[in-house]
């Protein structure tokens, strides 16, 4: 079993590199990088859209590490991306299931003994990744929520991840359930992991490595200034009455212009669920 979870961790850091050069993950990053460091270099620009003196910072190490810490702490840890707090809770049991179960793994397979309490981690870890995953394709699965595609519309490579994942919950809780050996079960939740971690390349397994590098890349864009070169000014309003009329006598349209600064929830005001 050592030899299977040390050829299961090869194969996810082989193929998430594979998969950042395939997607070019990695090169669209450097270029934003280098694009940044160049707008900050040149200095505040005149900008025809909006009121953008000023609005370039250079940030110290200070700074980034406050934004790293912002990063782990709001996007990665307790997944501040999502604003629906119930499919905030289901994206929070899936990812503590996962790490939960994954490391009492390790620790149970490269362990000398195993404890009560490592079989109770790993059990509710399994547990919280049963419930996680289930109700995310129940519930939340995006074609499904959005475009009322029914829940039992299965395409292999856009599902991977979450069938996988799916099947080491179900499989892994099935094994403990029936006492543990290598009788079918085991095989089962051998075959299900082998998927999971072996279908790296062609499922969103590495999205969990990429995604906190992307929100670290946004929230440093956004406070020194670059903001990938987009316009900063919105119809949000500003942060004077000043900026408001700014933004206001800036359009072309008369209809705009005595327009309100917010217009409402427009297409938010309820969910997308006219099939």
């Amino acid at each position: 079993m050592q030899n299977y979870v040390t050829i299961m961790i090869a194969l996810v850091v082989i193929m998430t590199i594979a998969d950042l050069i395939h997607k070019g993950s990695k090169t669209y990053f450097d270029n934003a990088g280098a694009k940044a460091e160049a707008l900050l270099a040149a200095g505040d620009a005149d900008c025809s859209v909006g009121k953008e003196d000023t609005r370039l910072t250079q940030l110290s190490a200070g700074d980034k590490a406050g934004i790293l810490v912002s990063t782990l702490v709001t996007d990665v840890a307790s997944a501040g991306e999502f604003a629906n707090p119930v499919r905030r809770l289901v994206h929070i049991l899936t990812m503590y299931g996962f790490i939960l179960f994954n490391a009492a793994t390790a620790m149970i397979i490269f362990g000398e003994a195993t404890t009560t309490t490592l079989a109770q981690v790993w059990n509710t870890g399994a547990v919280m990744l049963f419930i996680g995953t289930f109700w995310f394709w129940f519930s939340f699965k995006v074609d499904g929520q959005a475009e009322g595609v029914s829940w039992t519309s299965v395409t292999l490579r856009k599902d991977m991840f979450s069938l996988a994942l799916m099947a080491t919950s179900v499989t892994a809780i099935g094994w403990s359930y029936t006492g543990g050996g290598t009788g079918v079960w085991f095989a089962l939740v051998i075959l299900s992991t082998a998927s999971l971690f072996g279908g790296v390349y062609w499922s969103k397994f590495s999205h969990m490595f990429f995604k906190p590098a992307a929100a670290f890349n946004k929230r440093v864009i956004k406070a020194n200034g670059t903001n990938e070169n987009l316009p900063h000014e919105t119809r949000f309003g500003g942060k004077t009455a000043a900026d408001d009329e700014f933004q206001q006598n800036r359009h072309s349209m008369e209809l705009l212009k005595d327009a309100p600064m917010d217009m409402g929830l427009g297409i938010k005001r309820e969910a997308p669920k006219h099939y």
